[in-house]
């Protein structure tokens, strides 16, 4: 059976995905069958793997970490937000209902079956699992029943290494008042301490380490520096957001809704010379972009209504009318039809004008699609026309179908690669262009054309920039995760705490 150990943190973003994400690839390359594994996820940003079920992308970047295909046991539970108040709660990877908060914490203790069964198949089939908390283990109003901190590590045998942040502030009493509010039985689960996001001459923090592991009497097993590495971050907290950007050759905004999912999509933008990828919430940040993609959310009418009441829609309907590049992904391309109607109330049971830029109307229904998909686009025009004839791979999650009302605007045929049905994908008028693929532009291919054809549009020369293999950009930057963590924490510690267990 697989040895485990256990990553939990003294608040949100401390780092506990990165860690993981590193230790899962340090075991694999010394030549372990390694998987990531975290109970019950929070995060907007998900994933559809090979057989159609709905996991956490923090899992599946872990997964790319160890060099394996993400799998829905790694992530048995996934909380997908829908209000301040309440959440879509997946369970194996798919729909189990929608919860207030209240009945969700008064219902979980009845989903550790699945997350136990979930846990011993990945058990049976590799060497070393790496769990991720959530959160922290000393939230005292949460700790009832839990099933993601120190409850999972109970139920796993799995020995804990906790987390601090210094980049913060406070990382002492956080690490010690983390302890001191722990019981002692969770207390004894917690064999080191990882100080984390450090600057600076590590000499300096000596006495603090020394006077922290007297009153935690527990050791230190490294201070890891702040990394300035580019994987893939919780949703919930992600710093991109933040970032001021200085406009590019290309400048593509990307609107960020309020409710913004899978905003992963556009990594590969974010990372291209030459291009600037800017995320913006008011009219102010708009400048004058070359395209406009409106990407997916988690309740496409509120962020519609959005939309309309911060001005947005009319900023889009002005650019479009400037032959901007206009582009929306899953529930952006619902928002840029004619109307949305949700009488089942799978939102909030309304029915609204959609931007009225391209020529469909959505309807929401029961059930959720979940799948991936490939095929290729078919024969389009406006600035994108070179788009033509080009591959598309990717998936979908949503839970509206959406009818064209002129046929001739279909954008690309796609196979179904769960159930082999060919069906129409998207839309297009002018320079408008919709669909429900998420990964669209994980393409190299298809970033290449689509920046070509902004730099034709602009009457800029885009020679001398090169575009990235995305795979391998990845795979180097976790390789760089596992050689700074090899440098700065006791490896050999953490491999004889994964050895003795508790």
């Amino acid at each position: 059976m697989a040895k485990s150990i256990m990553i939990q943190g003294t608040m949100s973003n401390v780092g506990k995905s990165l860690i993981t994400a590193g230790l899962c690839r340090i075991f694999a390359q010394d030549g372990y069958k390694v998987a990531p594994f975290k109970s019950q996820n929070m995060a907007l940003n998900s994933f559809i793997t090979e057989e159609g079920l709905e996991m956490g992308r923090a899992q599946v970047m872990q997964a790319e970490a160890a060099g394996i295909k993400p799998s829905v046991l790694m992530n048995p539970i996934l909380l997908k937000p829908t209000t301040d108040t309440g959440s879509q709660v997946i369970v194996n990877g798919e729909v189990l209902d929608n919860m207030s908060a209240v009945d969700y914490f008064k219902y979980k203790r009845q989903l550790i079956p699945d997350i136990m069964k979930a846990y011993h198949q990945l058990e049976e089939e590799y060497d070393i699992i790496v769990i991720e908390g959530a959160g922290s283990p000393a939230e005292i109003n949460l700790k009832a029943d839990d099933i993601v901190n120190m409850g999972m590590a109970m139920m796993a045998n799995a020995p804990v290494l906790l987390v601090g942040d210094i980049d913060r502030g406070g990382v002492f009493a956080q690490l010690v008042g983390t302890m001191q509010l722990l019981e002692e039985d969770e207390k004894a689960l917690v064999q080191g301490l990882i100080i984390n996001k450090f600057r600076g001459d590590k000499t300096i923090l000596d006495p603090g380490i020394a006077m922290l592991e007297e009153k935690a009497e527990v050791s230190v097993v490294g201070v890891a520096p702040y990394m300035y590495i580019d994987i893939e971050d919780e949703d919930s907290l992600t710093e991109r957001f933040h970032v001021k950007k200085d406009i590019g050759l290309i400048d593509i905004i990307v609107i960020r809704l309020p409710r913004i999912s899978n905003f992963t999509d556009f990594n590969i933008l974010e990372r291209m010379e030459g291009v600037s990828l800017r995320y913006v919430d008011s009219i102010s940040e708009w400048k004058d972009p070359d395209m406009i993609i409106i990407p997916g959310t988690k309740n496409t009418t509120k962020d519609m209504l959005w939309l309309r009441q911060s001005g947005m829609e009319a900023a889009i309907k002005k650019a479009a009318d400037k032959n901007k590049v206009i582009f929306g992904i899953c529930g952006g391309f619902q928002m840029l039809g004619e109307k949305i109607t949700d009488e089942i109330g799978a939102e909030e049971g309304i029915t609204i004008k959609g931007i009225g830029l391209l020529p469909i109307n959505t309807v929401f229904c029961e059930g959720k699609i979940r799948t991936r998909v490939k095929g290729k686009f078919l024969r389009i025009d406006g600035i994108l026309k070179e788009l033509t004839g080009e591959e598309i791979e990717g998936y979908e999650i949503h839970m509206g179908i959406s009818s064209l009302q002129e046929e001739l605007s279909q954008m690309a045929y796609i196979t179904d690669q769960i159930d082999g049905r060919v069906k129409s994908d998207g839309a297009y008028r002018d320079n408008v262009y919709g669909t429900y693929i998420h990964g669209i532009f994980d393409s190299k291919k298809i970033v290449e054309k689509l920046v070509g054809c902004l730099a034709k549009e602009k009457q800029v020369d885009i020679s001398d920039l090169s575009i990235m293999d995305y795979k391998e950009y990845k795979d180097s930057q976790y390789d760089i995760l596992a050689e700074t963590l090899r440098k700065h924490l006791d490896i050999q510690r953490i491999y004889q705490i994964l050895e003795e267990g508790i």
